[in-house]
């Protein structure tokens, strides 16, 4: 289930600060940091976005 547009684009990386895009998946939603260097990937889960650095895995 896709995120509303207003509200993908008022969120931010928490670790950076950086926009974030969404990313999907056959089982799993998650919002990733494009931010260079950072990389984040933050899931979302019920339709929430879990924005917590130690929550988000890492990029490979």
């Amino acid at each position: 289930m896709p995120l509303e547009a207003g509200l993908l684009e008022i969120l931010a990386c928490p670790a950076c600060h950086a926009p974030l895009r969404e990313e999907q998946s056959p089982e799993t939603l998650e919002l990733v940091c494009t931010g260079e260097g950072c990389g984040l990937a933050y899931p979302v889960r019920d339709g929430i976005p879990v924005l917590l650095v130690d929550e988000a895995r890492r990029p490979a």
